[in-house]
């Protein structure tokens, strides 16, 4: 029961705004297709597997969930830098976050 609240705020919290942010930025039309390839990719294998082990991890999920969304912690690192896929997402949630500071 705690570990699918824990999995269900972790995928309220994280997941979704996250899916959403990426959407957003992929779908730009100066993004690079393969960027865009490889960031969907990555996501569709990290995805499930940040799921189960918040649901396995409850502490993991509840403090990952709330240092995202408050901004004390990155999303970069949710993904495995040594995926190609997912360094190309790493590297788009840096920029982005670059920005986000400098602005």
């Amino acid at each position: 029961m705690i570990a699918d609240i824990a999995a269900w705020i972790f995928t309220l919290f994280v997941v979704d705004p996250l899916n959403a942010e990426m959407r957003q930025h992929l779908d730009r039309p100066n993004v690079p297709v393969e960027i865009v390839q490889q960031s969907r990719r990555c996501l569709a294998i990290e995805v499930p597997r940040l799921i189960d082990k918040a649901g396995n991890e409850p502490g993991w999920a509840t403090a990952t969930a709330i240092g995202i969304s408050t901004g004390w912690m990155s999303p970069q690192r949710l993904f495995d830098g040594a995926d190609p896929a997912c360094n190309a997402l790493r590297g788009l949630i840096g920029t982005e976050n670059t920005r986000e500071a400098e602005g």
